[in-house]
């Protein structure tokens, strides 16, 4: 394996420092320490639960473009299951259901008029369960402690929003959208607009600036070089 630009599908279950974790003990020679660890990055966070496109960058030459990557478009497919909660947006946090919602009677058209009302620059409050510093420290890791804090609010742009499928009470959607949104967040106000709450249960991003995820590899193809 040399140093470069490599596009992984990412798996559930991993996280985005997994990845980077395994490409640098690949590329490390655990034999020789006196040699430095080779700079490995990413181009973005996935969260675990989300699959898809992930841009590695392996080497000083290259972990050089990181920001570069990061601020490019993204595009994301999602499924949004209507009527629950979930603590941190996606299925890894504490699920509620919310009877008290009646969403039975809502057509495919009303899915479609809603999802329209997010085109355009948006304003978006990000996940306290989220990689975002506040105070120098990760907000996840201040959540998990316990810790009350305000999540500072953003803008961000909404290129395309389509929806896929809807069968009660999960909608699929399709997003382009531009760095730094969050799409965990875009569900749950998908779901206010709507008239209840939601959560993702699924998320998988598809493309990344020009680079889609049919170019990209996963990472049992990479054990073998």
């Amino acid at each position: 394996m040399k140093e470069g630009i490599y596009l992984i599908d990412k798996p559930a279950g991993w996280t985005s420092f997994d990845v980077v974790a395994w490409f640098r003990n690949r590329m490390s020679d655990v034999g020789d320490r006196k040699k430095p660890r080779i700079k490995v990055g990413h181009s973005g966070t996935l969260d675990p639960f989300a699959t898809g496109l992930l841009i590695i960058m392996v080497g000083k030459k290259f972990t050089k473009r990181q920001s570069e990557f990061m601020k490019l478009d993204k595009d994301y497919e999602a499924t949004l299951k209507l009527g629950f909660s979930s603590s941190t947006g996606d299925p890894e946090g504490e699920i509620i259901k919310n009877s008290k919602f009646e969403i039975r009677n809502l057509k495919r058209e009303d899915i479609e008029q809603a999802l329209k009302q997010f085109v355009g620059e948006i304003e978006q409050t990000p996940p306290v369960h989220s990689a975002i510093k506040i105070k120098g420290q990760r907000a996840y890791k201040k959540a998990r402690k316990g810790e009350k804090f305000e999540m500072p609010k953003r803008k961000v742009t909404i290129y395309e929003l389509d929806l896929i499928d809807y069968k009660f009470p999960e909608v699929s959607f399709r997003v382009r959208c531009s760095s730094g949104t969050y799409v965990r967040t875009l569900g749950q106000d998908i779901a206010k607009t709507l008239g209840t709450v939601g959560y993702l249960t699924k998320l998988r991003r598809t493309q990344i600036g020009d680079y889609g995820i049919s170019e990209a590899k996963g990472i049992k193809n990479y054990e073998k070089e």
